[in-house]
């Protein structure tokens, strides 16, 4: 898995309170609003989709009408976004809960009312057993979570090894570190990179991994920073991810 460029050239969008905070004034009292709403949007919702597909069991086509009738219902005409707390907990388990609340509420509504494919969002009366409860655990959400950091910090990284005219950094950690893990490619030999990259000897590809790899680590950290509340929730999220990152999937 190459990062991905296309992706865009924007920052990872913050989640900082302050923004949240922005997002939720979406209801016609702040010019900020619709761009922070969009930023949060954009941010969590692979990881939430992901959530419905995997944990709730909702089809592609279920879980893409439930997250446009949870962004309608709940975050734009409800402003359910005002209802997050900073010392409640991580933003993006607020919107998790909210968002298995909503199709929670939606079957409830479609079992209490005769069947009718134009009354619910999402027509989960026919998947009732789809429908976890309690909730499945977010082992998916999180995996999906961390995929999204894990893209913006590899964009960051290349992005900044091009720009610093270093872009054998980039090369190295890809062919060392991230298509092994990522496409399976047997891990080339510091000499066999030399040869690629016309590098001088083993001992600077090794160099170039080093430094490569200390970019990796900056910009992860900048990454997480972007959205957790202080320095030891940095640390405990870059904890996490890493065991997300370590364990194997089920």
């Amino acid at each position: 898995m190459a990062a991905d460029s296309s992706r865009g050239s924007g920052r990872f969008p913050t989640t900082h309170w302050s923004v949240v905070g922005r997002a939720a004034g979406s209801q016609g009292k702040s010019a900020a609003a619709p761009a922070a709403l969009a930023d949060l949007i954009r941010t969590y919702m692979p990881a939430l989709r992901a959530h419905l597909v995997g944990a709730m069991r909702l089809n592609p086509h279920q879980a893409d009408d439930a997250l446009q009738g949870f962004l309608t219902d709940r975050v734009l005409e409800r402003n359910t976004l005002a209802l997050a707390n900073e010392q409640r907990g991580r933003f993006r388990n607020f919107l998790l809960t909210a968002l298995e609340r909503f199709v929670i509420d939606e079957h409830r509504r479609a079992s209490a009312r005769k069947r009718s494919p134009s009354t619910s969002v999402v027509d989960v009366h026919e998947h009732e057993s789809a429908i976890p409860s309690p909730p499945a655990p977010p082992d998916l959400f999180e995996r999906a979570w961390a995929g999204e950091v894990l893209r913006e910090v590899l964009r960051r990284t290349r992005q900044e090894c091009i720009a610093s005219g270093r872009s054998h950094l980039w090369e190295v950690f890809e062919a060392r570190i991230l298509l092994p893990v990522t496409d399976g490619l047997p891990v080339p030999s510091h000499e066999a990179l030399c040869q690629r990259l016309k590098l001088g000897s083993p001992v600077q590809a090794a160099n170039a991994l080093g430094s490569a790899k200390r970019v990796f680590r900056r910009n992860f950290r900048s990454v997480v920073a972007e959205y957790a509340a202080d320095e030891s929730e940095i640390d405990e999220e870059i904890r996490e991810l890493w065991a997300i990152f370590s364990s194997p999937r089920a």
